[in-house]
């Protein structure tokens, strides 16, 4: 059987606090975890341009896109697979608040990020990027 792949882009958005904006997935797949705002590429858009409309959709921030930090293929139950590029931003401007299909939107420390159900894999991708402060 052929897979069906969606392509998505996420944005890991840090603040100077060195925390991360993460949302609550109010949709599938991963409904109900937290994760860093993401959604799908539309047609003539860029991995890029997905993510900071993705990040504004869902947290009401405008966000600088910088370096592509990772990409995922995440398989799901129906036969599709998801390409996930993951990219860094910063804050132009807004204030962090759930938008679009979030059910919920904080900031959160690399202190926090063990006591959230979060997408699989996310804690260590987070700690890997390097961007995230450390540990008091």
């Amino acid at each position: 059987m052929d897979e069906t792949v969606v392509f998505a882009a996420s944005a890991v958005i840090i603040d100077s606090a060195g925390r991360v904006a993460l949302i609550k997935r109010g949709t599938e797949p991963d409904r109900g975890l937290w994760s860093v705002p993401g959604g799908c590429v539309e047609s003539g858009e860029s991995f890029a341009d997905a993510a900071a409309r993705e990040a504004h959709e869902e947290t009401g921030l405008h966000v600088h896109i910088g370096r592509e930090l990772w990409h995922v293929r995440v398989p799901t139950d129906d036969g599709r697979v998801y390409e996930n590029h993951d990219f860094a931003a910063t804050v132009i401007s807004g204030s962090l608040c759930a938008g679009d299909d979030a059910d919920d939107a904080r900031w959160v420390s690399v202190d926090e990020l063990d006591s959230l159900p979060l997408t699989e894999n996310l804690a260590d991708y987070l700690r890997n990027s390097g961007l995230l402060g450390s540990s008091a």
